[in-house]
């Protein structure tokens, strides 16, 4: 199972377990694309797009079982699998974005409002092209390139690391500011239960840990090489990829965004909220802000 001088696969594809993951992805988007049209929370279609992309990249797996051999599905699916997580996480970026802007806590980001999401998803970005391109050197016929290519892969999911990391520190940050201060619009907004605020910025701890998780074991296995333990076991890509992506997908299916932060032109569950588009001509007013937190 090789192609010049690097090795497809040091094991069967399990024919199972990349059928089973295929059918729970695409179940997934399915059920997500119908939330977002439902919903119109346009934001959230990075998110689709990365789990129809885990879904197709399973396809190749599948294929992989049947032509071991063959470079195009271990290309699909190296490359679908390797950079949809990032898509995930684009989507998780805007939600915290949306967040500080519905309870009016512009002040309590440590990185102003304007440039929060666009900060992330730029490293987003970064990390999704230098992924894409160390893939594509990867499935040349030159071992040099192959070479080059785990290494661009591997800075590419630094990088990735690198925001998650700066991220979760916002969010912290964050947190603990509107937890010490909250404003009127906080507490005045529902909480816990599926639709409160809260709620949604839990799951976005647990959906960026789990990512976290995952880019950190992908580094971890470039830097082992074709040769290594864990590319030589098929099981810890499971446990530690496709289980941990999935589970960022089916949480978003519970708690949909759309029920804290609704989605443009719509209202959420009974208390008057709009989204608050990023895009939008929306200017963080810090010294309303600071009115409000000086009237409690």
């Amino acid at each position: 199972m090789a192609h010049g001088d690097y090795v497809f696969y040091r094991y069967d594809p399990s024919l199972v377990a990349a059928s089973i993951f295929t059918i729970l992805f695409f179940l997934c988007a399915g059920l997500h694309t119908f939330q977002i049209i439902k919903t119109r929370t346009w934001y959230f279609i990075p998110l689709l797009v990365g789990a129809l992309m885990e879904g197709i990249g399973y396809i190749g797996r599948i294929q992989s079982h049947y032509h071991p051999f063959t470079l195009g599905p271990f290309v699909l699916q190296s490359v679908l699998l390797l950079v949809a997580p990032a898509l995930l996480a684009a989507s998780i970026y805007m939600i915290l974005g949306r967040i500080i802007l519905l309870v009016e806590a512009e002040h309590h980001s440590p990185i102003p409002i304007k440039w929060l999401t666009k900060t992330f998803v730029t490293g987003d970005v970064l990390s999704f092209i230098m992924q894409s391109g160390g893939a594509g050197m990867m499935s040349t016929k030159k071992s040099k390139s192959v070479d080059l290519g785990q290494k661009v892969i591997v800075g590419g999911l630094f990088v990735q690391v690198l925001f998650f990391v700066m991220f979760l520190v916002v969010a912290i940050v964050f947190n603990k500011r509107i937890r010490r201060e909250p404003t009127v619009k906080a507490s005045t907004l529902q909480q816990g239960g599926k639709t409160g605020w809260v709620t949604l910025l839990r799951i976005l701890y647990t959906a960026s840990a789990f990512i976290l998780i995952r880019s950190l074991f992908r580094v971890i296995e470039y830097i082992q090489g074709n040769a290594g333990y864990l590319l030589r076991n098929e099981v810890w890509l499971y446990i530690f990829d496709s289980c941990l992506m999935l589970a960022v997908v089916v949480m978003f299916n519970i708690i949909h965004p759309s029920g804290a932060v609704p989605g443009k032109g719509s209202r959420g569950k009974g208390d008057g909220r709009e989204l608050y588009d990023l895009e939008s001509t929306h200017q963080p007013n810090s010294k309303g802000s600071e009115d409000v937190v000086n009237q409690r």
